[in-house]
């Protein structure tokens, strides 16, 4: 292990003395005023602070997390472990290597903080241990494949360990082989080929350091949760015949011992997820029924929180009437509640929902949208929020109301931000569409200005009442910004999630059209200097836009597609296409008409900017590549921008950079005033 500097041994010295930094702000007395607010640059970018993955202390006095920072330097992201006390009276940094560490977890009588890292050269993320009393982290696990998870038992004693399987290629320099593929689905982004190796369950002691696998197999199983006694772990896993042809995941148990044969609890036919939690008695866990095979495009839009007997047993649905994606949920510290996040009309929420059926609550929050939780004995929560004039921060929810804990973006407060309001439209079919306007600060009350319509990926995402600095880089130049919720986003109901199910670029196309027939009806929108743009399915969506309305003067497709017939076996969304289009080969009919930007390229006179990674398995630039081409070859204006390794979502702040700058520059060229 590579010996830590001078410096930062003795920073980290004391587990209470690290890095104190006050959790509040005082202005001077005798200050002078303060300067004018300046508009949003796109070298801000490098000033947000992503806080994320809250965990408070068994005392409930200090909340663990992740703060994360551009490295301009490495071209790279690092996040580091910090805590902050109850009160936000003080912040301490945990750690301070070069390399990533994440998933902040307390020892259960909070003596001990463990958390995942690949620091100092270790082999994959292994498992470091802070001990609360002072020193540093030592890392206590050394497994070939590298830890992707980790859970403590409830006596402290032992780590659940999700673990990958090691590459069997030993050799110090591994020849290149053949790939050799014979599963169904058989890519993935951000692995590429899915070849033999899967994560599994293991257990490590640790007083002796030992390590033991517990399940095996051509499985992947996740999202381990210890049984009261500790006798047994709940997971996730697809072991079934055919599983990954239905994206079918069930909840399984399995004694904490190697050999054990893990035992089925569930038995729907779609997918069913973690996070798992027992019952206090050891008698049910809890977890999330998800989605059919049929709506496995939509999984972002689904998930009712249920409950399965331990010993085998029906399960009981809790929240169907709630018509809401309730994630994240877990058993709570209130006695008969289980406590989620729910996801509703461009707001994220805390909700208790009660164990025996008969209900949910919302948690009462001054925030709008909030990302994590964790609960504590007192019944307060930890959570990360942000609004739309404040990035993500750390936050404490309890009796008293919500506090803010931490202040790592409060550079924001110098910056002149949108004005963001709720917006509503009717579509053609009489659908309400709800969305999120943004108009540039200082905009003179009913001016009409420039419109850029972002329409967001998914499709079962959602805008939401949060910070985004695309939108608010857009709104800094002089742009009103829309953000439509179309059909088959989420937030709105199942019904709405799924109305696009295989009808895909119609109706969310009659609804974002709707809206912005009726910004510019309002006299909000000019009418002469229309942009559009969007990445993923928010890519598509410009692409099927720009077919079917030659009013917009600009736009900007990342990691799109048009050509949906040349995504089959392509891409990693053959799930999807089998179950929602059925083959191409018997439904050449329905695959031409999800095809139709594509075929119908040469109805489109809108200059184009396409983006997208040459390491995308999610929506392989491919896409993008057919429709530069066609745009191309019909003389449109056109340029193709391709992000060299990159995976669906550009890590590299440098391409981050570069992307917003060609964003800004593409919709200058077309969307500037018009010169008398």
């Amino acid at each position: 292990m590579t010996a830590m500097p001078a410096a930062r041994r003795a920073a980290a010295a004391l587990f209470a003395g690290f890095l104190l930094v006050p959790g509040g702000r005082a202005a001077a007395q005798g200050a002078p005023p303060a300067a004018p607010k300046r508009p949003l640059a796109v070298s801000d970018l490098s000033r947000v602070r992503g806080v994320g993955d809250p965990q408070r202390s068994p005392d409930g006095l200090w909340v663990a997390y992740t703060v994360s920072r551009v490295d301009t330097v490495k071209d790279r992201t690092d996040s580091d472990v910090w805590m902050t006390s109850w009160d936000g009276a003080t912040s301490i940094r945990l750690t301070y290597s070069e390399e990533n560490e994440s998933a902040p977890r307390w020892s259960p009588d909070g003596k001990q903080l463990a958390f995942l890292s690949s620091r100092y050269g270790a082999k994959g993320a292994q498992v470091w241990m802070l001990n609360r009393a002072g020193g540093e982290a030592e890392k206590i696990t050394d497994l070939k494949g590298g830890v992707s998870s980790m859970t403590w038992s409830p006596d402290g004693a032992k780590l659940a360990l999700v673990v990958n399987d090691p590459d069997p290629d030993t050799a110090a320099t591994p020849k290149a082989k053949p790939v050799v593929v014979d599963r169904y689905l058989f890519k993935q982004d951000g692995q590429g080929y899915l070849e033999k190796q899967h994560e599994h369950l293991w257990v490590f002691d640790i007083a002796s350091r030992k390590a033991v696998q517990i399940t095996t197999g051509d499985d992947d199983d996740s999202a381990p949760a210890w049984s009261p006694d500790g006798t047994r772990l709940a997971f996730i896993s697809a072991r079934e015949k055919d599983a990954e042809r239905f994206e079918n995941s069930d909840v399984y148990v399995v004694e904490a011992k190697s050999g054990a044969v893990p035992v089925r609890l569930t038995t729907f036919r779609g997918a069913d997820e973690g996070p798992l939690s027992w019952s206090p008695d050891g008698a049910s866990i809890a977890y999330r029924q998800a989605h059919e095979a049929k709506h496995s495009g939509y999984s972002g839009g689904f998930g009712t929180v249920a409950l399965v007997p331990a010993a085998g047993g029906a399960a009981r649905l809790l929240t169907e009437k709630f018509d809401r994606l309730v994630s994240a949920s877990r058993w709570s510290r209130v006695a008969g509640t289980i406590v989620g996040l729910a996801t509703d009309d461009q707001r994220e929420y805390l909700v208790r929902v009660k164990t025996d059926g008969s209900g949910w609550e919302r948690v009462p929050s001054t925030l709008p949208v909030i990302t994590a939780f964790s609960d504590g004995a007192d019944g307060g929560f930890a959570v990360t929020g942000s609004s739309p004039t404040q990035p993500g921060e750390l936050y404490a929810i309890d009796a008293q109301g919500t506090r803010q804990l931490t202040h790592f973006n409060a550079w924001i407060g110098d910056i002149a931000l949108s004005t963001t309001t709720e917006y509503t439209s009717t579509s053609d079919d009489g659908t309400e569409v709800h969305g999120i306007l943004r108009r540039p600060a200082g905009a003179a009350v009913g001016a009409t200005l420039p419109l850029i319509v972002r329409p967001h990926g998914g499709p079962a995402g959602q805008d939401a009442l949060s910070f985004d600095f695309e939108k608010e880089l857009f709104a800094a130049q002089g742009w009103a910004v829309v953000a439509p919720n179309y059909r088959g986003s989420n937030g709105r109901g199942t019904a709405y999630t799924v109305a696009i199910a295989g009808d895909w670029c119609n109706k969310e196309v009659r609804d974002i059209r709707g809206m912005v027939n009726r910004l510019i009806k309002d006299g909000v929108a000019d009418e002469s200097r229309l942009g559009v743009g969007g990445w993923s399915y928010g890519g598509i969506l410009t692409d099927c836009l720009i077919a079917a309305d030659p009013r917009f003067k600009a736009a900007t497709s990342g990691a799109g597609v048009s050509n949906v017939f040349g995504m089959y076996g392509h891409d990693q969304y053959i799930v999807q296409y089998d179950q929602e289009l059925g083959q191409p080969w018997k439904n050449v009919d329905k695959w031409l008409k999800v095809s139709t930007a594509f075929f119908h390229a040469d109805k489109i006179k809108t200059p184009t900017l396409f983006l997208g990674g040459s390491g995308d398995w999610n929506v392989p630039v491919l896409g993008g590549e057919q429709m530069y081409q066609a745009l191309k070859s019909l003389g449109i204006d056109t340029q193709l921008i391709v992000y060299p390794g990159e995976p669906h979502g550009i890590r590299k702040p440098s391409f981050q950079r570069d992307r917003l700058d060609r964003y800004l520059a593409w919709y200058k060229k077309y969307l500037a005033p018009t010169v008398p």
